[in-house]
Formats: C-alpha cells, sequence, structure tokens
C-alpha cells in the first residue's frame, strides 16, 4: 500500500475536541489491536491542509456506554509501555511507506 497524500484531498479526516474545546483536523492513519483493545493511530493536519511533519497521535478506542449508539470515543494513554507497543506495531506495519525518525 504505497499511497501518496502530497496534494490530495485527504478524506480520512478526523476532527477531534481538545481539552479546551478547540476541534483538531487529524488524519486516520491506522487502526492497531493490541491485547484486545484498539488504538487509533493519528496525524495531525494543519490549517492549510498539509501533513504536519511531526509526532503521531495515537488514542485508546473506547466504545461509548450506549448501546443504540455507534459512537467511539478516543482516550489518551498513560502507559508509556503500551505506547511504545503500539507505535512499534505501526512502524512495522508501515515502515515502507514513513521515514521514522527516532
Amino acid at each position: 500500500m504505497n499511497e501518496n497524500y502530497e496534494g490530495e484531498e485527504l478524506d480520512n479526516v478526523v476532527i477531534l475536541n481538545d481539552e479546551n474545546g478547540n476541534e483538531v483536523k487529524f488524519e486516520f492513519l491506522d487502526l492497531v489491536e493490541l491485547d484486545n483493545e484498539e488504538y487509533v493511530v493519528l496525524l495531525p493536519v494543519t490549517e492549510e491542509g498539509e501533513e504536519e511533519e511531526g509526532e503521531v497521535v495515537i488514542l485508546k478506542v473506547e466504545d461509548t456506554d450506549d448501546e443504540n449508539s455507534d459512537e467511539e470515543s478516543y482516550v489518551s494513554i498513560e502507559d508509556e509501555e503500551v505506547l511504545n507497543k503500539v507505535f512499534e506495531i505501526f512502524k512495522e506495519k508501515f515502515k515502507d511507506d514513513f521515514d521514522f525518525v527516532d
């Protein structure tokens, strides 16, 4: 899966609200499963729609308690070990598509 995102319209954009209630756009990169939990890997997108060079954001997917709703919520991960494991899985899957800098 060698996709070139340069100059293309991003159709996999996720809009989340930060802790101040501001909308922040992210490009959805991947969904990673680890220990029966799901994690999303997101890349912040600037106002111009350009991908921002920098760190990806990894959030844990949690289903809402409402059985009638298909909504999911994303929560930050405090456990550094879990973050590293998810990122390693992501890096392995996309090692040919991205240049990772440690």
